[in-house]
């Protein structure tokens, strides 16, 4: 019997861990304060990664929306962080979970990312999403009355992160 088990991420039905992190621009907020009255979609990220690479653009269109309130959450240095939003033309605000311990991504059990967490209010994981899953995304976008797979737009059904 093997001692190492796969860690697996908080799923749907579960408290939210709160947390303090930076944030890109300055300051710092907890999830409870982003969370207060309505529901936040966190969406831990690497820049290195392609699939968080191809899902951040679809996640900026959720956040253009302004309906839903969207947040990365980096595992990397600021100016690097800053540089791919720059390259990705992401404008949607994103914390930073520090690379010294990555509190908030081992608070969750992120194992992979991207992995997007919709928490109510509440402290109450709503929805729980690793990798990028197209109906998730498409899900989210009702939720938000916004498009966010447009027509035309070729992309997997399911990647792994």
């Amino acid at each position: 019997m093997s001692l190492w088990k796969r860690r697996k991420p908080l799923a749907a039905g579960a408290d939210a861990p709160d947390f303090r992190l930076a944030r890109l621009e300055g300051g710092e907020v907890t999830l409870a304060e982003l969370a207060a009255t309505r529901p936040v979609l966190i969406a831990f990220f690497k820049i290195s990664c392609p699939v968080c690479q191809m899902t951040l653009p679809f996640l900026e269109r959720l956040h253009a929306a302004g309906t839903l309130a969207v947040y990365g959450i980096s595992q990397n240095e600021p100016g690097d962080t800053r540089d791919f939003l720059g390259e990705f033309e992401i404008s949607l605000p994103v914390l930073l979970d520090p690379e010294d311990g990555f509190p908030a991504s081992n608070a969750y059990g992120i194992t992979h990312v991207p992995t997007l967490f919709l928490i109510e209010p509440g402290l109450r994981i709503g929805r729980a999403i690793e990798g990028w899953v197209k109906g998730e995304i498409e899900w989210l976008g009702e939720l938000a009355g916004v498009e966010v797979i447009r027509d035309g737009e070729r992309i997997p059904v399911l990647r792994p992160g």
